[in-house]
């Protein structure tokens, strides 16, 4: 529970990438927001001299090796969750269940049914909050254009095309990771970036799913059995054996919309060059928005609206003190970064707790973006047949 000064305990389960992350955003949330105050209590891992080091680095208060004990703790307000898929649903439901406010990254979960446990452990623990880290909503330009789109400047959705384009995997000689089995990430591509752009897609249109039909490929079936953390170019294994990938290296979709739209959806972790490349381009009957996150700063914004000699597409730095967000962070015109997202997610959830209103994206967010991978995935076993949600 709160200490006297209302400050909440946090316990981060994981440390490797999205431990540095969500450590960042902890230490930092309080210096730039005027939100409840937080404390890094306790970060846990299995391998207790490597989280004890991350510990040190991330300024977390101790460490422990047993997330079920850390759960029942009374110092303990907020769980974050960043384990491998397989354990997200264990331990959230755990905690909500132990009277816990609930972070998980996404996806949601591995499974349909594993999401929908979550989701109505969620609706069960109505005084809780819980969340899906889709944190790209929370990037200002992406905010921005929901507002665009929210106030009428796209007009209505005719057509959404959204990659995300990764090269990490390009190398066959790259070792395993926990991201390459089934058994703990649940799919490759389709759910590590496929995720990001469902959510971005329900979120921004405001719309849902209707029909889908989906493919899936994995161009490299085995690779050296030597571990690297993933979402990185990790160094090639030496020798030893090799390994079957059980999970997509790609996935495509072609999405209809509730509106009458239409999305296709395309990811990868194969395109040599591009490192993080998640493009969005909406399309409506008023106008047109482009967002690029290896430019975050950047909203290509097309008004429909003005004179047909006029229109095309306008470059908005979304650096501004008027934009979401930036206020909080640097003068006017000065950029902000990918972990920046982080930070703001955690300051809305704190908003939210001290409020005490509804936060977002809610486990059914995720549960929904969950319904659309598993359509994505039953329509690629069916050859791309249509599946209808």
């Amino acid at each position: 529970m709160p200490t006297p000064d209302g400050s909440l305990g946090v316990a981060a389960i994981g440390y490797a990438f999205m431990g540095k992350a969500h450590s960042g955003a902890w230490r930092n949330v309080n210096a730039y927001f005027d939100v409840p105050p937080v404390r890094q209590q306790v970060l846990v891992g299995r391998n207790a001299a490597a989280v004890s080091e991350a510990a040190h680095r991330f300024n977390w208060e101790e460490t422990a090796t047993d997330w079920r004990a850390v759960i029942d703790r009374d110092d303990i307000d907020i769980v974050d969750i960043m384990t491998p898929g397989h354990l997200h649903a264990e331990i959230a439901i755990a905690a909500l269940e132990a009277g816990k406010h609930v972070i998980v990254e996404k996806p949601l979960a591995n499974t349909l049914v594993e999401a929908d446990n979550m989701a109505a452990a969620a609706a069960a623990a109505p005084t809780q909050h819980a969340i899906v880290n889709f944190n790209y909503r929370r990037v200002p330009a992406i905010a921005l254009a929901k507002q665009l789109i929210d106030s009428g400047r796209i007009g209505a959705i005719r057509h959404v095309r959204a990659s995300y384009l990764q090269d990490w995997l390009s190398d066959p000689q790259s070792p395993m990771s926990w991201r390459l089995r089934k058994a703990e990430a649940g799919s490759g591509a389709l759910g590590d970036l496929g995720s990001h752009l469902t959510d971005l897609l329900l979120h921004l249109t405001g719309e849902s799913v209707t029909e889908v039909n989906g493919g899936t490929h994995t161009f490299v079936t085995q690779r050296p059995s030597g571990e690297s953390g993933g979402g990185s170019i990790g160094g090639a294994a030496q020798g030893g054996a090799l390994e079957d990938v059980t999970v997509d290296d790609a996935s495509w979709a072609t999405l209809r919309l509730s509106g009458g739209g239409i999305a296709q959806v395309e990811v990868t972790r194969f395109a040599r060059g591009r490192k993080n490349g998640l493009q969005l381009e909406i399309y409506g009957s008023n106008g047109s928005l482009v967002f690029d996150l290896e430019n975050l700063n950047e909203l290509w914004f097309c008004d429909g609206g003005a004179p047909a000699g006029e229109q095309g597409f306008t470059r908005i730095l979304v650096t501004e003190a008027i934009h979401p967000w930036v206020g909080a962070w640097w003068p006017d015109g000065h950029i902000i970064g990918w972990e920046h997202s982080f930070t703001h997610q955690f300051a809305q959830l704190l908003v939210d707790i001290r409020d005490d209103r509804p936060s977002t994206p809610s486990f059914a967010d995720g549960l929904a973006v969950q319904r659309v991978l598993d359509a994505i995935e039953r329509s690629a076993a069916d050859h791309g047949a249509l599946v209808t949600l």
